[in-house]
């Protein structure tokens, strides 16, 4: 694992649509990072705090940091998917197979440090009406969904999309008779065809939900988990509002925002990634084993679409 003793530099990890890292240096006295997505802007004068920065390297990355956590230092104990992986299976599918998980949450207030710490409020003030990931990625998506979710226009079912927008990529004509929308930019929400309710709430700055307890039956999230600098307190609510076996499904892909992404996203890749939202679930508690499903559509050629997915204990 790799980490910056001098505040005068950050190193952080860019990645290219295929997954390959390559290292950038940055100063830390401002914001030099430009977004992976047209539409994300530097604040000039925004102070970077200082960032611990990690090689993402998959398993290995993994093992690093919840050693270091354990305090093991390294010797007999591995704390990801004991089988080796297997031919023709994606390793985002099995990092969170057989986790031995620490006995404590394995990252620092540090690693949910960003290096735009400007208000969200503001960057997300003017409405975007674009995707954020590709026509392939989407398909991929709602296929899975459909897939998932309860059929529509189930008596009494009832769905949250957290970090909403003006689409929510659910399948063509699927209804339920509540589908909350949570979001930051107001008009984006209004325009989201599929939303019977939405709530502008930035929940980087109040993670508490504004629901009864187990009032979901559906939690979605879309590309949106590697923002959130608050992630257990925000899985903790989603598990106090989902009811019991209700099903929460993180999706993610390599597309962001990079400067308004958390440092521990910014600095590892999609095998870590799946491992980290897999740990949000755990450390949360109140959730089934978390599982990972890669349903990228043409790996290599369009975007990586990837879900980390739990239900909510029976007994919770």
């Amino acid at each position: 694992m790799a980490s910056l003793a001098s505040p005068s530099l950050l190193s952080s990890l860019t990645k290219s649509r295929t997954g390959r890292v390559s290292l950038a240096v940055l100063s830390s006295s401002r914001c030099a990072s430009r977004g992976f997505r047209r539409g994300a802007k530097c604040n000039a004068g925004s102070i970077v705090p200082n960032r611990r920065v990690f090689l993402g390297i998959g398993a290995l990355f993994i093992d690093q940091v919840v050693t270091m956590a354990s305090g093991s230092g390294g010797v007999g104990r591995s704390f990801v998917a004991s089988a080796r992986p297997r031919q023709g299976v994606s390793p985002v599918e099995q990092i969170l197979k057989n986790v031995d998980w620490p006995e404590q949450f394995p990252f620092k207030d540090e690693d949910f440090s960003r290096f735009d710490e400007s208000p969200d409020s503001i960057f997300y003030s003017e409405p975007r009406f674009v995707t954020h990931i590709d026509d392939p990625a989407i398909r991929a998506l709602t296929d899975y969904y459909s897939k998932v979710f309860p059929p529509s226009n189930s008596p009494g079912v009832a769905m949250l999309d957290l970090c909403s927008s003006w689409v929510s990529h659910f399948p063509a004509g699927y209804k339920q008779e509540r589908v909350v929308g949570m979001g930051m930019n107001e008009e984006e929400l209004k325009r989201n065809p599929i939303l019977t309710e939405y709530i502008v709430q930035d929940l980087n700055v109040n993670p508490k939900l504004p629901f009864e307890d187990n009032s979901f039956d559906v939690i979605t999230n879309v590309v949106s988990v590697d923002y959130l600098t608050k992630p257990i307190e925000v899985f903790k609510e989603m598990q106090r509002v989902l009811k019991p076996s209700g099903l929460a499904i993180m999706s993610f892909s390599n597309r962001l925002f990079f400067t308004k992404a958390v440092s521990i996203w910014t600095s590892t890749g999609d095998v870590d990634h799946a491992w980290i939202v897999g740990s949000y679930f755990h450390y949360a508690g109140g959730f089934e084993p978390p599982a990972a499903v890669d349903i990228s559509p043409n790996p290599g050629r369009s975007d990586p679409m990837y879900i980390v997915y739990s239900r909510k204990q029976l007994s919770a």
